[in-house]
């Protein structure tokens, strides 16, 4: 991997890391409660969620920007 596409990968991560609580509330999605766990579909359900609200957020904020 050369030093421009591992430089651009940490952008790209710390980019999402700061855009994480934003696409959280974005996405709105519930905690699971003590003693429980998602199952493997509620699991994937929840990623295309999170991957949905953070291209919400990100448009949000490079519209916010302009």
């Amino acid at each position: 991997m050369s030093t421009d596409t591992a430089d651009r990968t940490q952008m790209k991560v710390k980019e999402f890391m700061q855009l994480l609580p934003l696409t959280l509330a974005i996405a709105g999605l519930p905690e699971a409660g003590d003693g429980r766990y998602f199952t493997d579909g509620q699991m994937d359900n929840r990623a295309t969620s999170l991957k949905a609200a953070y291209k919400i957020a990100r448009a949000v904020i490079l519209d916010i920007a302009k």
